[in-house]
């Protein structure tokens, strides 16, 4: 097992070049009722169902650097032409570079447009002033992507030690202290029921909020996906294809 922050910096030595952050591509799409995102690379968990994971084992190999105010430009742009109100950043794990996120939110909103931040809110959880640095922007939300309802779901999921599953929780309990719009997205595809009401009480206790705004989150059978899930012996007990994915979920 592996410590997500250590690996989080391994990986940025070769993502991250002073403001500069390395993305694959620049995409419109359905999701949110319509977002501009900018895919980067790069992540500090090695999730057994990822959807980009053959772009997160390639790190080095893949993709160019951008500075903050050419990824904002190129996804407002995006934006505009498709009159969505929404961009993101995905692909990977955006919080890595956080000179450079914090720059992109900040251009974001300068452009009256609104950010929102996917992400598995390690990092946040590791460092409170991340958080505090967050709550500076008025047109940002946080969607913090728990990977499975407890310690135990989180480390087979992902490999990575289980107690920085604390970490992901923790990331919410910060970002509400600091007045920080937000809400738990949780992979319930591996999920037991026991353990789904076990997380939905540990979530009321930090705030009703996070419960009202829980957000369910499933694999989706790309092949790929299902590619790697296979390698690591994964079954999910609720996914869906593609083409039959429910419209609440995008």
């Amino acid at each position: 097992m592996y410590d997500p922050i250590i690996l989080g910096e391994k990986v940025s030595q070769v993502v991250v070049r002073g403001r500069e952050r390395k993305y694959y591509r620049f995409r419109g799409g359905r999701w949110y009722g319509g977002i501009a995102t900018a895919d980067c690379v790069g992540c500090n968990l090695r999730c057994k169902f990822c959807w980009s994971w053959r772009i997160r084992n390639n790190y080095a190999k893949i993709g160019k650097f951008y500075d903050p105010e050419r990824v904002a430009f190129i996804i407002a742009k995006i934006a505009g032409k498709r009159g969505y109100r929404l961009v993101r950043v995905s692909g990977g794990e955006p919080t890595l570079s956080r000179n450079h996120i914090l720059k992109v939110i900040e251009e974001i909103e300068s452009r009256n447009l609104y950010f929102i931040l996917e992400t598995n809110g390690v990092l946040i959880g590791y460092d409170k002033t991340y958080a505090r640095d967050l709550s500076k922007y008025s047109r940002l939300h946080v969607r913090v992507s728990l990977k499975g309802a407890t310690r135990e779901e989180f480390s087979y999921l992902t490999g990575a030690k289980p107690e920085f599953f604390d970490y992901q929780v923790k990331a919410l309990e910060y970002l509400l202290d600091y007045g920080v719009s937000c809400n738990p997205a949780v992979m319930l595809s591996f999920s037991s029921d026991e353990n789904i009401k076990s997380l939905i009480l540990r979530l009321r206790e930090i705030d009703k909020a996070l419960v009202d705004e829980f957000e369910p989150e499933y694999v989706f059978l790309y092949p790929h996906v299902i590619e790697l899930m296979k390698r690591h012996g994964l079954k999910p007990k609720k996914a869906y294809y593609p083409d039959e994915i429910p419209s609440e979920l995008i």
